[in-house]
């Protein structure tokens, strides 16, 4: 299958690259840079040169495709502001894409994450959050599965907080990254909500069987850990970093600080039942023993 993906340069997209191109499919990237494109060029994908605004060129990149896996993200979470514009521009280029598949049955794999549901763990039968800072994102993916109803094989897959690798990645990153600007190791409240989490190599996994296999208007949930205590990711932070570890304001955390706050375990029994994915690589706390202050 000719595969077009946006985001295939990034931490998630790198790993799906390797997965679709090992799986015998061929891959262009999209790139927005001289070296996203030297990365997928070395990675053996063909490159088209283009932002996620460009909607012309993400156009032109779904016609040319057997499928498409969107991943793209500005990730620019430095002020509400900026975090809205993000969400705009994915708006923007999943209507285009979408839009570009109708009545032809290919697929559109999109990425999204895991609902958050008060009280209990989250599985693929749930929707989407419509409240939030980033709920504009769930409108987006919901808005393009409907297009089920005009041909158009869409289907989500639901990431967790915390995608990682090498001890990089996801939401356990962004608290290292703060832990070695602010010099603690810190989570919000008392620490017993609950992050889910995947590896990066068997997220990249479930991209292809969604590519592969995924009915129209399906969703998976590509969830390895349930549920790890943030306070216990932060633990590991700070006894690899060399920082003391302990509760620190929610506003700490800027925009995300609801989310951080929020006890949110997902579950995958759905996913690995239905399309026989199986998480092979470590679980995030192991995974974040690579960690080197």
């Amino acid at each position: 299958m000719r595969v077009f993906i946006t985001g295939g340069t990034g931490l998630i997209g790198s790993a799906v690259v390797a997965e679709l191109l090992s799986a015998g499919h061929s891959v262009t990237a999209l790139a927005r840079s001289d070296a996203s494109a030297a990365q997928a060029k070395a990675a053996g994908a063909e490159v088209l040169s283009g932002a996620l605004a460009d909607l012309a060129v993400l156009r032109a990149g779904a016609e040319r495709a057997d499928g498409v896996i969107h991943l793209a993200f500005s990730n620019d979470m430095s002020s509400p502001d900026a975090l809205a514009q993000g969400v705009a521009e994915e708006a923007a280029a999943l209507a285009t894409l979408g839009d570009t598949l109708v009545g032809t049955d290919r697929p559109l794999v999109m990425v999204a994450g895991t609902p958050y549901l008060p009280g209990r763990t989250s599985t693929e039968d749930d929707a989407l959050p419509t409240q939030g800072p980033v709920a504009g994102r769930s409108r987006s993916v919901t808005s393009a599965l409907a297009l089920a109803s005009e041909g158009v094989r869409s289907s989500a897959v639901r990431l967790p907080r915390t995608v990682h690798n090498q001890g990089r990645g996801g939401f356990a990153g962004l608290l290292t990254d703060i832990a070695r600007r602010t010099g603690v190791a810190g989570y919000p409240s008392d620490g017993a909500q609950r992050w889910p989490a995947v590896h990066a190599r068997d997220a990249a996994v479930l991209f292809r069987l969604a590519l592969e296999q995924a009915p129209a208007a399906s969703s998976w949930h590509a969830v390895a850990d349930e549920g790890d205590a943030v306070r216990d990711i932060a633990a590991v932070i700070g006894r690899r970093l060399g920082l003391p570890v302990e509760s620190v304001p929610q506003e700490n955390f800027g925009p995300l600080g609801p989310i951080f706050a929020a006890d949110q375990p997902a579950s995958s029994a759905h996913t690995r039942a239905t399309l026989g994915w199986q998480p092979t690589h470590p679980s995030l706390l192991a995974d974040l023993e690579h960690i080197e202050a």
